[in-house]
């Protein structure tokens, strides 16, 4: 049979019970071993103690010890205390949990947990003398002072204690006032807290709201800002056509007139025909309706109302209207063909338009930079005068006349009209 071990509650160093211990006697001063410790969830808590020589003659019992792990107890009869009769079918079990039951009924009388190896005991019957010595002392201290009436105070001391008594319970009293006002003060602080935290709460809800409408609002302001480097692009490039249109004539680049040979040309039309150049009626009418498009346009620049007639440009079909007879109508067109009428309706459109021109004439001369046309007028007679030649006339008509006169009284109106879109552009540049 296999000896029994316990572990000291204190040390945690195994213990080794006698051999002697397996008949259910205690252990007179167990001795601490270098044996390993068995794990402690296998121990049973006990106590050791040493045993007197009363406890040696307990019953008048002693027997010879047990074997146990081969040893034999070298001690002397009257190291243990028999417990009660060993039975035929004693175990190690059942001795250690004798044992166990031992140290538990120690532990619980104490406040020292048993089993206690020798060097653990002794230090703990060292600790429990001093107290023991400090207890007997104070003791005796008090002792002496009820015999000699120490403690005794006389009346003065008694009212000045009550006095001091008096004036530490008015104090409380202060400090508990006071305490209430702390506490009065801890709650109107928390409260005015809790209303901080929820303005801080809101406050900071509103920053988060503020940074999101001013992320917004520079998006915003980007995408403005480049809707106005755009717009400040487009403004810049019509500054620069502007500037390119101011330097162009209007009139020069809408009306181009000039002369081949003995015929004027106005924007590519041929105005007049000769024997030798033949042009058709259709460009003769297309220069026709070029020239009544010329002549308004210059009434319009200088604020020329015509008077008798109104021109109405249209095209190789253009016309003029009476102003005084609304159903009288001068075209300025003609399918061919000679007209056996000296006062047919084309040869009276011409004349008429000469006087319209005539009209715009006399309006531009009026001013200090008036208006001098190179060739005359005479609108009664229909004829234009070589005025800086030999001073021949030239009819319009063409009643009675031939293609060369013809042709040469309508180049000399080009000419006057080629003088009147200079003179206008000159005065349209300056203003």
């Amino acid at each position: 049979m296999s000896s029994i071990r316990f572990l000291c509650q204190r040390c945690d160093q195994a213990l080794k019970l006698s051999c002697s211990s397996e008949s259910g006697a205690l252990p007179a001063a167990p001795a601490l071993t270098s044996g390993q410790a068995e794990p402690r969830d296998a121990q049973e808590p006990g106590a050791t103690r040493e045993v007197t020589g009363a406890e040696e003659q307990q019953d008048g019992a002693s027997g010879p010890p047990l074997p146990g792990d081969g040893c034999v107890s070298n001690h002397s009869t009257g190291i243990f205390t028999l417990l009660g009769r060993l039975g035929a079918m004693r175990t190690l079990g059942s001795i250690q949990k004798a044992a166990g039951d031992i140290f538990d009924i120690v532990s619980g009388q104490e406040d020292v947990d048993h089993p206690l190896c020798e060097e653990c005991t002794d230090s703990l019957l060292e600790q429990l003398d001093f107290q023991l010595a400090l207890t007997e002392a104070e003791s005796q201290n008090y002792q002496r002072c009820l015999e000699s009436g120490e403690l005794a105070t006389s009346e003065e001391e008694t009212e000045a204690l009550r006095a001091e008594l008096r004036d530490l319970e008015l104090q409380e009293a202060r400090l508990a006032q006071e305490l209430e006002d702390v506490d009065s003060d801890h709650a109107r602080t928390a409260a005015d807290l809790e209303a901080a935290q929820a303005e801080a709460a809101e406050l900071g809800q509103q920053e988060r709201q503020d940074y999101r409408d001013c992320s917004a609002l520079e998006c915003q302001q980007l995408e403005l800002l480049d809707q106005l480097g755009h717009l400040e692009n487009q403004l810049q490039y019509a500054r620069v056509q502007l500037d390119q249109l101011e330097e162009i004539n209007c009139f020069n680049a809408t009306f181009e007139i000039w002369a081949e040979g003995p015929v004027g040309v106005i924007n590519n039309f041929r105005l007049g025909c000769l024997p030798t150049v033949p042009v058709s009626w259709k460009e003769i009418n297309a220069a026709w309706g070029q020239a009544a498009l010329l002549l308004l346009a210059l009434a319009n620049t200088v604020g020329l109302e015509f008077r008798r007639y109104r021109l109405m440009p249209c095209g190789s079909h253009s016309y003029l209207k009476s102003l005084t007879d609304d159903r009288t109508e001068l075209p300025l067109f003609c399918h061919g063909g000679q007209d056996v009428f000296f006062n047919n309706k084309f040869d009276r459109a011409m004349v008429a338009f000469l006087d319209l021109m005539q009209q715009f004439k006399d309006e531009a001369e009026k001013g200090e930079s008036g208006l001098c046309l190179p060739y005359g007028i005479q609108v009664e007679n229909g004829l234009t005068e070589d005025t800086g030649g030999l001073g021949k006339c030239y009819s319009i008509r063409t009643h009675l006349n031939t293609q060369e006169l013809w042709t040469k009284a309508l180049k000399f109106m080009l000419i006057n009209f080629k003088r009147s879109l200079t003179w206008v552009a000159s005065r349209y540049h300056q203003k």
